[in-house]
Protein backbone atom coordinates (compact mmCIF):
# COMPACT_ATOMS: atom_id res chain seq x y z
CA UNK A 1 0.00 0.00 0.00
CA UNK A 2 3.16 2.16 0.63
CA UNK A 3 4.32 1.44 -2.86
CA UNK A 4 1.22 2.57 -4.14
CA UNK A 5 1.07 6.00 -2.19
CA UNK A 6 4.66 6.68 -3.63
CA UNK A 7 4.71 10.46 -5.45
CA UNK A 8 6.52 10.20 -8.69
CA UNK A 9 6.12 12.74 -11.31
CA UNK A 10 3.65 14.99 -9.45
CA UNK A 11 1.42 11.81 -8.88
CA UNK A 12 0.84 8.60 -7.20
CA UNK A 13 1.91 5.22 -8.12
CA UNK A 14 -1.83 4.57 -8.06
CA UNK A 15 -3.01 7.34 -9.88
CA UNK A 16 -0.49 6.45 -12.13
CA UNK A 17 -1.71 3.21 -13.03
CA UNK A 18 -5.41 4.43 -12.89
CA UNK A 19 -4.38 6.70 -15.61
CA UNK A 20 -2.48 3.44 -17.55
CA UNK A 21 -5.63 1.54 -17.04
CA UNK A 22 -8.22 3.43 -18.59
CA UNK A 23 -5.70 4.20 -21.62
CA UNK A 24 -5.47 0.81 -21.83
CA UNK A 25 -8.96 -0.21 -21.38
CA UNK A 26 -10.30 2.41 -24.00
CA UNK A 27 -7.62 0.86 -26.05
CA UNK A 28 -9.12 -2.51 -25.76
CA UNK A 29 -12.49 -1.71 -26.68
CA UNK A 30 -11.34 -0.19 -29.31
CA UNK A 31 -9.31 -3.27 -30.89
CA UNK A 32 -12.46 -5.26 -29.66
CA UNK A 33 -14.92 -2.83 -31.75
CA UNK A 34 -12.29 -3.62 -34.49
CA UNK A 35 -12.56 -6.92 -34.21
CA UNK A 36 -16.22 -7.24 -34.34
CA UNK A 37 -16.58 -4.91 -37.67
CA UNK A 38 -14.20 -7.03 -39.84
CA UNK A 39 -15.86 -10.44 -38.44
CA UNK A 40 -19.17 -8.98 -39.50
CA UNK A 41 -18.85 -6.50 -42.04
CA UNK A 42 -16.53 -7.77 -44.11
CA UNK A 43 -18.91 -10.41 -44.83
CA UNK A 44 -21.45 -8.46 -46.30
CA UNK A 45 -18.68 -6.37 -47.70
CA UNK A 46 -18.89 -6.14 -51.66
CA UNK A 47 -15.52 -4.78 -53.50
CA UNK A 48 -18.33 -4.00 -56.57
CA UNK A 49 -20.38 -1.69 -54.73
CA UNK A 50 -19.77 1.53 -53.16
CA UNK A 51 -21.37 0.57 -49.73
CA UNK A 52 -20.93 2.24 -46.18
CA UNK A 53 -19.74 -1.17 -45.10
CA UNK A 54 -17.39 -1.39 -47.43
CA UNK A 55 -15.42 1.42 -46.91
CA UNK A 56 -16.01 1.26 -42.90
CA UNK A 57 -13.89 -2.44 -43.20
CA UNK A 58 -11.81 -0.47 -45.67
CA UNK A 59 -10.83 1.89 -42.57
CA UNK A 60 -11.11 -0.09 -39.75
CA UNK A 61 -8.29 -2.48 -41.41
CA UNK A 62 -5.69 0.40 -41.37
CA UNK A 63 -6.56 1.48 -37.67
CA UNK A 64 -3.31 0.92 -35.79
CA UNK A 65 -3.68 -0.17 -32.10
CA UNK A 66 -0.54 1.63 -31.61
CA UNK A 67 -1.92 4.98 -32.32
CA UNK A 68 -5.15 4.39 -30.76
CA UNK A 69 -2.62 3.90 -28.00
CA UNK A 70 -0.93 7.10 -28.36
CA UNK A 71 -4.62 9.18 -28.00
CA UNK A 72 -5.80 7.34 -25.38
CA UNK A 73 -2.55 7.83 -23.07
CA UNK A 74 -3.32 11.47 -23.34
CA UNK A 75 -6.98 10.86 -22.21
CA UNK A 76 -5.85 8.56 -19.75
CA UNK A 77 -3.38 11.36 -18.20
CA UNK A 78 -5.51 14.36 -18.20
CA UNK A 79 -6.74 13.80 -14.92
CA UNK A 80 -3.07 13.94 -13.38
CA UNK A 81 -1.34 16.67 -12.28
CA UNK A 82 1.98 16.48 -14.68
CA UNK A 83 4.78 19.07 -15.05
CA UNK A 84 4.67 21.12 -18.45
CA UNK A 85 7.53 20.02 -20.12
CA UNK A 86 5.77 15.74 -19.64
CA UNK A 87 2.47 17.24 -20.36
CA UNK A 88 3.37 18.54 -23.77
CA UNK A 89 4.65 15.48 -24.20
CA UNK A 90 1.61 13.49 -24.31
CA UNK A 91 0.09 16.15 -26.38
CA UNK A 92 2.67 15.63 -28.86
CA UNK A 93 2.51 11.86 -29.02
CA UNK A 94 -1.24 12.05 -29.16
CA UNK A 95 -0.98 14.79 -32.05
CA UNK A 96 1.55 12.79 -33.90
CA UNK A 97 -0.25 9.62 -33.30
CA UNK A 98 -3.66 11.42 -34.49
CA UNK A 99 -2.74 12.74 -37.45
CA UNK A 100 -0.95 9.14 -38.67
CA UNK A 101 -4.27 7.60 -37.69
CA UNK A 102 -6.32 9.89 -40.01
CA UNK A 103 -3.86 9.90 -42.83
CA UNK A 104 -4.42 6.02 -42.95
CA UNK A 105 -8.14 6.44 -42.91
CA UNK A 106 -7.97 8.91 -45.52
CA UNK A 107 -5.50 6.48 -47.62
CA UNK A 108 -7.73 3.70 -47.45
CA UNK A 109 -10.50 5.31 -48.14
CA UNK A 110 -8.87 6.84 -51.21
CA UNK A 111 -8.04 2.91 -51.92
CA UNK A 112 -11.13 1.52 -51.61
CA UNK A 113 -12.53 4.05 -54.25
CA UNK A 114 -10.00 3.36 -56.74
CA UNK A 115 -9.91 -0.46 -56.15
CA UNK A 116 -14.13 -0.68 -56.90
CA UNK A 117 -13.48 1.68 -59.73
CA UNK A 118 -10.97 -0.63 -61.66
CA UNK A 119 -12.98 -3.61 -60.08
CA UNK A 120 -16.50 -1.91 -62.22
CA UNK A 121 -14.36 -1.03 -65.66
CA UNK A 122 -11.84 -2.62 -66.04
CA UNK A 123 -13.08 -4.69 -68.80
CA UNK A 124 -14.19 -1.66 -70.40
CA UNK A 125 -11.84 1.30 -69.35
CA UNK A 126 -8.88 -0.76 -68.90
CA UNK A 127 -6.56 1.75 -70.15
CA UNK A 128 -7.66 4.14 -67.71
CA UNK A 129 -5.72 2.05 -65.48
CA UNK A 130 -2.77 3.81 -65.88
CA UNK A 131 -3.80 7.64 -65.52
CA UNK A 132 -5.35 6.25 -62.32
CA UNK A 133 -2.99 4.99 -60.67
CA UNK A 134 -0.79 8.08 -61.52
CA UNK A 135 -3.71 10.33 -60.48
CA UNK A 136 -3.62 8.26 -57.22
CA UNK A 137 -0.23 8.66 -56.16
CA UNK A 138 -0.61 12.66 -57.24
CA UNK A 139 -3.76 12.44 -54.78
CA UNK A 140 -2.12 10.21 -51.70
CA UNK A 141 0.93 12.60 -51.84
CA UNK A 142 -1.05 15.47 -51.83
CA UNK A 143 -3.13 14.49 -48.44
CA UNK A 144 -0.07 13.23 -47.00
CA UNK A 145 1.57 17.16 -47.77
CA UNK A 146 -1.51 19.02 -46.12
CA UNK A 147 -2.03 16.23 -42.99
CA UNK A 148 1.84 16.77 -42.71
CA UNK A 149 1.40 20.48 -42.41
CA UNK A 150 -1.50 20.76 -40.25
CA UNK A 151 -0.03 18.45 -37.95
CA UNK A 152 3.08 20.57 -37.50
CA UNK A 153 0.97 23.61 -37.00
CA UNK A 154 -0.68 21.57 -34.38
CA UNK A 155 2.54 20.94 -32.84
CA UNK A 156 3.46 24.72 -32.32
CA UNK A 157 5.55 24.97 -35.74
CA UNK A 158 5.88 28.21 -37.47
CA UNK A 159 4.94 26.29 -41.34
CA UNK A 160 4.48 29.68 -43.36
CA UNK A 161 7.77 29.41 -44.34
CA UNK A 162 7.13 25.98 -45.44
CA UNK A 163 3.98 26.76 -47.24
CA UNK A 164 5.19 29.84 -49.52
CA UNK A 165 8.24 28.08 -50.07
CA UNK A 166 5.82 24.78 -51.61
CA UNK A 167 3.90 27.82 -53.19
CA UNK A 168 7.07 28.59 -54.71
CA UNK A 169 8.68 25.51 -55.93
CA UNK A 170 5.53 24.42 -57.04
CA UNK A 171 4.76 27.57 -59.43
CA UNK A 172 8.32 26.71 -61.16
CA UNK A 173 7.84 23.01 -61.28
CA UNK A 174 4.61 23.76 -62.98
CA UNK A 175 6.13 26.43 -65.10
CA UNK A 176 8.40 23.92 -66.11
CA UNK A 177 6.55 20.78 -66.60
CA UNK A 178 3.00 22.98 -67.88
CA UNK A 179 2.65 20.98 -71.23
CA UNK A 180 3.05 17.38 -69.46
CA UNK A 181 0.36 18.55 -66.43
CA UNK A 182 -2.21 19.88 -69.13
CA UNK A 183 -1.63 16.20 -70.72
CA UNK A 184 -1.86 14.69 -67.34
CA UNK A 185 -5.77 16.68 -66.29
CA UNK A 186 -6.91 15.80 -69.51
CA UNK A 187 -6.32 12.39 -68.98
CA UNK A 188 -7.80 12.81 -65.79
CA UNK A 189 -10.51 14.50 -67.37
CA UNK A 190 -10.80 11.56 -69.90
CA UNK A 191 -11.05 9.09 -67.34
CA UNK A 192 -13.91 10.99 -65.55
CA UNK A 193 -16.07 12.38 -67.93
CA UNK A 194 -15.37 9.32 -70.09
CA UNK A 195 -16.18 10.95 -74.01
CA UNK A 196 -14.46 7.71 -75.10
CA UNK A 197 -13.00 4.13 -73.96
CA UNK A 198 -10.64 1.26 -75.04
CA UNK A 199 -12.28 -0.56 -77.97
CA UNK A 200 -14.78 2.35 -78.69
CA UNK A 201 -14.58 3.77 -82.59
CA UNK A 202 -13.60 7.82 -83.08
CA UNK A 203 -12.90 10.50 -85.57
CA UNK A 204 -10.33 12.84 -84.34
CA UNK A 205 -10.55 15.68 -86.57
CA UNK A 206 -9.24 13.80 -90.14
CA UNK A 207 -7.99 11.00 -88.03
CA UNK A 208 -10.34 7.98 -87.45
CA UNK A 209 -9.48 4.72 -85.59
CA UNK A 210 -10.24 2.38 -82.42
CA UNK A 211 -9.16 3.51 -78.79
CA UNK A 212 -6.29 1.31 -77.43
CA UNK A 213 -4.67 3.09 -74.89
CA UNK A 214 -5.45 6.12 -72.65
CA UNK A 215 -1.86 6.87 -71.45
CA UNK A 216 -0.89 9.94 -68.61
CA UNK A 217 0.29 11.71 -71.80
CA UNK A 218 -1.11 10.44 -75.01
CA UNK A 219 -3.71 8.31 -76.31
CA UNK A 220 -3.21 5.75 -79.11
CA UNK A 221 -5.69 5.16 -81.38
CA UNK A 222 -5.35 1.95 -84.42
CA UNK A 223 -6.82 3.05 -87.65
CA UNK A 224 -8.37 0.83 -90.24
CA UNK A 225 -5.75 0.64 -92.55
CA UNK A 226 -3.70 -0.77 -89.73
CA UNK A 227 -0.91 2.17 -88.26
CA UNK A 228 -1.01 3.47 -84.55
CA UNK A 229 -2.07 7.07 -84.34
CA UNK A 230 -0.80 9.10 -81.19
CA UNK A 231 -2.44 12.32 -79.93
CA UNK A 232 -1.56 14.36 -76.76
CA UNK A 233 -4.07 14.24 -74.33
CA UNK A 234 -4.62 18.07 -73.91
CA UNK A 235 -4.71 18.01 -78.18
CA UNK A 236 -7.45 15.74 -77.72
CA UNK A 237 -10.02 17.63 -75.94
CA UNK A 238 -9.77 20.26 -78.02
CA UNK A 239 -11.15 19.01 -81.12
CA UNK A 240 -14.48 17.71 -81.96
CA UNK A 241 -14.40 13.81 -80.69
CA UNK A 242 -17.12 11.45 -82.76
CA UNK A 243 -17.74 8.55 -81.08
CA UNK A 244 -19.50 5.77 -83.82
CA UNK A 245 -19.37 3.31 -81.33
CA UNK A 246 -22.20 4.94 -79.13
CA UNK A 247 -24.10 5.26 -81.91
CA UNK A 248 -27.84 3.99 -81.15
CA UNK A 249 -28.87 4.00 -85.06
CA UNK A 250 -26.86 4.76 -88.69
CA UNK A 251 -28.10 6.75 -91.09
CA UNK A 252 -27.12 6.01 -94.69
CA UNK A 253 -27.81 7.65 -97.72
CA UNK A 254 -27.56 6.98 -101.25
CA UNK A 255 -28.08 7.73 -104.92
CA UNK A 256 -28.99 6.49 -108.32
CA UNK A 257 -29.80 7.69 -111.38
CA UNK A 258 -32.37 6.98 -114.36
CA UNK A 259 -32.32 7.80 -117.65
CA UNK A 260 -34.40 10.60 -119.01
CA UNK A 261 -36.31 7.80 -121.71
CA UNK A 262 -38.08 6.63 -118.85
CA UNK A 263 -42.43 7.26 -119.02
CA UNK A 264 -43.73 9.49 -116.27
CA UNK A 265 -45.52 6.36 -114.72
CA UNK A 266 -42.64 4.33 -114.17
CA UNK A 267 -41.05 7.37 -112.86
CA UNK A 268 -43.65 7.80 -110.41
CA UNK A 269 -43.08 4.21 -109.26
CA UNK A 270 -39.55 4.50 -108.35
CA UNK A 271 -40.01 5.78 -104.48
CA UNK A 272 -42.43 3.03 -103.51
CA UNK A 273 -40.76 0.03 -105.27
CA UNK A 274 -37.31 1.27 -103.03
CA UNK A 275 -39.18 1.20 -100.30
CA UNK A 276 -40.73 -2.12 -100.55
CA UNK A 277 -37.08 -3.32 -100.88
CA UNK A 278 -35.78 -1.48 -97.78
CA UNK A 279 -38.63 -2.37 -95.53
CA UNK A 280 -38.02 -5.99 -96.61
CA UNK A 281 -34.67 -5.60 -95.13
CA UNK A 282 -35.03 -6.79 -91.27
CA UNK A 283 -33.62 -4.07 -88.57
CA UNK A 284 -34.04 -1.29 -91.72
CA UNK A 285 -35.96 1.30 -91.21
CA UNK A 286 -37.25 3.18 -94.25
CA UNK A 287 -37.26 6.96 -94.07
CA UNK A 288 -37.58 8.29 -97.90
CA UNK A 289 -37.00 7.89 -101.18
CA UNK A 290 -37.48 11.24 -103.24
CA UNK A 291 -36.89 12.39 -106.64
CA UNK A 292 -33.92 14.85 -106.35
CA UNK A 293 -33.93 16.42 -109.08
CA UNK A 294 -32.84 16.79 -113.35
CA UNK A 295 -29.13 16.06 -113.79
CA UNK A 296 -26.77 16.40 -116.50
CA UNK A 297 -27.62 13.14 -118.33
CA UNK A 298 -29.98 11.51 -115.37
CA UNK A 299 -33.27 11.90 -113.28
CA UNK A 300 -32.13 11.89 -109.66
CA UNK A 301 -33.27 9.62 -106.62
CA UNK A 302 -31.72 10.21 -103.17
CA UNK A 303 -32.51 7.33 -100.54
CA UNK A 304 -32.37 7.36 -96.95
CA UNK A 305 -32.77 4.87 -94.82
CA UNK A 306 -31.82 4.15 -90.44
CA UNK A 307 -29.89 0.86 -89.81
CA UNK A 308 -31.40 -0.15 -86.62
CA UNK A 309 -28.33 -2.01 -85.46
CA UNK A 310 -25.40 0.43 -85.97
CA UNK A 311 -23.12 -2.33 -86.81
CA UNK A 312 -20.48 -1.05 -89.78
CA UNK A 313 -20.41 -4.41 -91.30
CA UNK A 314 -24.07 -5.28 -90.93
CA UNK A 315 -25.01 -1.71 -92.01
CA UNK A 316 -22.93 -2.72 -95.27
CA UNK A 317 -24.06 -5.83 -96.12
CA UNK A 318 -27.81 -4.70 -95.83
CA UNK A 319 -26.65 -1.54 -98.16
CA UNK A 320 -25.18 -4.52 -100.79
CA UNK A 321 -28.83 -6.32 -100.66
CA UNK A 322 -30.94 -3.19 -101.18
CA UNK A 323 -28.47 -2.23 -104.05
CA UNK A 324 -29.12 -5.96 -106.15
CA UNK A 325 -32.41 -5.69 -105.36
CA UNK A 326 -33.06 -2.30 -106.56
CA UNK A 327 -30.57 -3.42 -109.52
CA UNK A 328 -33.17 -6.37 -110.46
CA UNK A 329 -36.44 -4.66 -110.32
CA UNK A 330 -35.50 -2.13 -111.90
CA UNK A 331 -34.39 -4.70 -115.08
CA UNK A 332 -37.81 -6.25 -114.58
CA UNK A 333 -39.58 -3.14 -114.97
CA UNK A 334 -37.64 -1.92 -117.52
CA UNK A 335 -36.23 0.97 -116.16
CA UNK A 336 -33.15 1.62 -117.11
CA UNK A 337 -29.99 3.53 -115.09
CA UNK A 338 -28.41 6.41 -116.33
CA UNK A 339 -24.58 6.81 -117.07
CA UNK A 340 -22.48 9.86 -118.25
CA UNK A 341 -23.58 10.75 -122.11
CA UNK A 342 -23.20 13.14 -124.19
CA UNK A 343 -24.92 14.75 -127.16
CA UNK A 344 -23.17 17.02 -130.08
CA UNK A 345 -25.23 18.77 -132.58
CA UNK A 346 -23.57 19.67 -136.00
CA UNK A 347 -25.01 22.80 -137.35
CA UNK A 348 -24.02 24.34 -140.92
CA UNK A 349 -25.41 25.08 -143.67
CA UNK A 350 -24.81 22.17 -146.11
CA UNK A 351 -24.60 19.14 -144.25
CA UNK A 352 -21.76 16.76 -145.42
CA UNK A 353 -23.19 13.82 -147.88
CA UNK A 354 -24.07 10.88 -145.71
CA UNK A 355 -24.14 13.02 -142.65
CA UNK A 356 -27.04 13.30 -139.95
CA UNK A 357 -29.01 16.29 -139.10
CA UNK A 358 -29.69 17.42 -135.88
CA UNK A 359 -28.34 15.47 -133.24
CA UNK A 360 -25.86 13.29 -133.34
CA UNK A 361 -24.03 11.38 -130.14
CA UNK A 362 -20.02 11.49 -130.21
CA UNK A 363 -19.95 7.76 -131.48
CA UNK A 364 -21.60 8.52 -134.64
CA UNK A 365 -19.34 11.13 -135.45
CA UNK A 366 -15.92 8.99 -137.15
CA UNK A 367 -12.51 9.95 -139.41
CA UNK A 368 -14.64 9.88 -142.56
CA UNK A 369 -17.30 12.44 -141.51
CA UNK A 370 -14.29 14.89 -140.21
CA UNK A 371 -15.33 18.64 -141.60
CA UNK A 372 -12.47 19.20 -144.12
CA UNK A 373 -9.50 21.84 -142.38
CA UNK A 374 -9.94 25.42 -143.19
CA UNK A 375 -8.86 26.00 -146.88
CA UNK A 376 -9.28 22.65 -148.04
CA UNK A 377 -11.87 22.40 -150.61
Amino acid sequence: MLELERIWGGNSVHDWALALGLALSINVIIGLTRWIILKYLSKAANPAKAGVNSAIVAMVRRTKQLLVFGVTLLIGTRYLELPDKLDHLFIHIATVAAFLQLGLWLNAVLTFWVNRYRYNNLSTDAGANTSLAALTFVAKLLLWVILTLVALANLGVNVSAMVAGLGVGGIAIALAVQNILGDLLASLSIVIDKPFVIGDAITIDTYSGTVEHVGLKTTRLRSSTGEQIIIANGDLLKTRIRNYKRMEERRITFGFGVVYEISPELLESIPGMVKAIVESIPRMRFERASFRGFGASSLDFEVVFWALNPNFIESVDAQQRINLAIFKQFKEAGIAFAYPTQTLIVQGPEPFPGSHSGRVSRSDIGPEMSPPAPGVT
